[in-house]
């Protein structure tokens, strides 16, 4: 964990701008294309945030953060710092990194969504390799990042999209890249959909799309289990409508979740015995069927009782 200083903040649209550095000016931990960090903005309130900034400045991170009319307190929160402000942060992880294989990268965001593909155009422009991005925004006027864009070392590698003018052609994005074109999307639920769907269209296999999701509708409602962690000793009754990590809170064992959506990880854990019943967007589908592992913010049971590694 460290604890970073807010030494810049920028307000773009609905977008704020953080710039985030070490108080004595050293090198901050290094971190890869697509990775993120969570804010711990207060007790219990901790939050996973895309760096959107070059992978190559080892002095300061930034986050692009959306001002999120249905927040339930993280983008809220992330807004109100100031300069000056301290803030404790993880170290980054990566669950949306690059695939060095592929023979060309096709980068496509969708609003906030943007943010992790800045980090990838700089770290492929350094690295000399082949890339498109396209950006998808509602208008040019309330898009964020827009003369960051414009002004890239890269910018003849962009093209942008707005829902008012120019609207992204998914077909002829797709097919108009050479072989072996790995594809990146973030954004609205409705374009990585779009874009997962036309991909599939178009021939490309499942491990040429990748996809990192901000949000995600999560059904946790179904009938009462048994959960016992094995290394704590502590045994709970998880009821229809309660998450596995708020019955283990009640018992007393605090689960450090970020997203709380199945999304970001933060929260898997191994399972002993049992059979889980995946409700999350992090693992895949061959990890979900060995069933050893489960995210406990969503996910539920299957059997009458699960036995997890905590």
């Amino acid at each position: 964990m460290l604890t970073l200083q807010v030494i810049r903040r920028e307000l773009q649209g609905e977008v704020v701008l953080l710039t985030l550095a070490h108080a004595d000016g050293i090198d901050l931990p290094p971190f890869s294309a697509g990775a993120h960090i969570d804010l711990h903005l207060a007790e219990d309130l901790v939050r996973p945030y895309s760096l959107c900034g070059d992978p190559q400045n080892r002095q300061h991170y930034q986050l692009g953060i959306l001002k999120d009319t249905q927040s339930q307190g993280g983008s809220l929160a992330a807004h109100a710092l100031k300069v000056g402000d301290r803030i404790p942060v993880s170290d980054p992880r990566n669950l949306f990194a690059l695939d060095e294989t592929a023979s060309h990268s096709l980068l496509i965001g969708g609003g906030i969504g943007i943010t992790p593909m800045l980090a990838m155009a700089a770290e492929l422009h350094a690295a000399g390799r082949s890339f498109s991005l396209h950006y998808c925004a509602r208008t040019r006027e309330g898009a964020a990042f827009i003369s960051q864009l414009e002004q890239a070392a890269w910018a003849d590698r962009v093209q942008l999209h707005f829902s008012d003018s120019q609207r992204l052609n998914l077909a002829a994005v797709l097919t108009d890249v050479p072989a072996n074109t790995h594809v990146y999307t973030c954004g609205p639920t409705r374009l990585m959909d779009a874009v997962a769907e036309q991909a599939a269209a178009s021939g490309y296999r499942p491990e040429q799309v990748h996809q990192e999701c901000f949000s995600v509708d999560v059904e946790t409602g179904g009938a009462a289990f048994e959960v016992f962690a094995a290394a704590s000793g502590i045994s709970v009754q998880v009821l229809e409508n309660q998450s596995i990590v708020e019955a283990l809170a009640q018992a007393g064992l605090k689960v450090c979740v970020s997203c709380k959506q199945g999304i970001c990880g933060s929260c898997l854990t191994d399972v002993l015995e049992g059979e889980p019943d995946h409700r999350d967007s992090y693992l895949t589908d061959e990890e979900k069927a060995d069933g050893d592992q489960i995210l406990l913010c969503c996910s539920r049971a299957k059997s009458a009782r699960l036995v997890i590694d905590l």
